[in-house]
């Protein structure tokens, strides 16, 4: 063979393999995704205004409370599919909504002063504790131990309080008199606890011992408008926050920076969780539009990362 045939199926032969490549590359889906973005997950007013306290199962199922009406819980399949799990006692509703690593779910029962629990893969339902002196309890956080952590807000007197809850379900008050407690949270490394202070706008940081105990309170970062409502850690600790009247969720480094607002769709976001396969998808509960919105993030939530270990 010359050496101008050898050069002319050579050419060839790439050309084919070229315009393989083009066709194999053009079949290909188009797997990148697109982080932040936020779009309704259930339909608007399935929820109540009341809709708060996301939290996530193991098996990925999403819970919020005040489904349909005030005083359920309500349950999302991971497609959007929504139903009542079980409705609580009369008199009782619910907010924030925690998971221990055994399973076992937790809800602030704030009328009644309660921190109830439903045994895990059960619908049976008891009080885990009882604080006559709480204004409220508000919103819920769980370090490693398996403790709890209650916000407490008097909303008429703009002023707070900051509770523990053992395992043995005793109630120790850490600190009184604060702003209007709200979102409450656990470092990934069980160091630290943030609680927030709605109307005041401030998130204070504290070092959290290993039985428990507080000190070295210190301010984390201070909004200059809107409200502030519930709040998660990702994995390297950033802060997902609920910005309630400005339509967003403010990303906050452990430092106190904001890194990034995330756009919402509704306005008034009550709280927030994460969950999904990987522990990358956020859920947030929206108060004007009784539902819940979703959007995927760059790093796994902490409360997921710590019940895959």
């Amino acid at each position: 063979m010359n050496r101008m045939r050898l050069k002319n199926r050579s050419r060839a032969f790439v050309a084919s393999l070229t315009g393989a490549g083009l066709l194999l590359i053009s079949a290909m889906p188009n797997t990148a995704e697109e982080l932040f973005k936020s779009s309704v997950f259930t339909p608007v007013n399935g929820f109540t205004s009341g809709v708060e306290g996301p939290a996530v199962d193991k098996s990925g199922t999403v819970y919020a409370v005040n489904f349909g009406k005030q005083g359920t819980i309500g349950q999302v399949t991971p497609t959007g599919e929504a139903s009542v799990f079980i409705e609580l006692p009369e008199g009782s509703i619910g907010n924030g909504i925690r998971f221990n690593k055994k399973g076992d779910m937790f809800i602030a029962d704030y009328p009644k002063h309660n921190i109830l629990k439903v045994a895990a893969g059960t619908k049976n339902l008891s009080v885990f504790a009882n604080e006559p002196r709480m204004n409220q309890p508000n919103d819920i956080a769980i370090d490693s131990k398996d403790r709890l952590y209650a916000s407490d807000p008097s909303w008429k007197n703009n002023t707070g309080n900051l509770w523990r809850i053992d395992t043995d379900g005793k109630v120790t008050l850490l600190e009184e008199n604060m702003g209007t407690t709200n979102g409450v949270e656990v470092s990934p490394d069980d160091k630290h606890l943030y609680v927030n202070e709605s109307n005041q706008r401030k998130v204070w940081a504290y070092d959290l011992s290993a039985d428990g105990k507080l000190s070295n309170k210190r301010l984390l970062i201070e909004f200059p408008d809107f409200g502030m409502d519930g709040m998660r850690c990702d994995v390297d600790g950033n802060l997902y926050i609920a910005r309630f009247g400005k339509g967003t969720v403010a990303k906050v480094a452990p430092n106190g920076k904001v890194v990034q607002e995330i756009q919402l769709v509704g306005k008034r976001p009550t709280n927030i969780c994460f969950g999904g396969k990987d522990g990358r998808t956020a859920y947030v509960t929206l108060q004007d539009q009784g539902n819940l919105e979703s959007f995927r993030v760059d790093k796994p939530g902490r409360e997921w990362a710590i019940r895959k270990k």
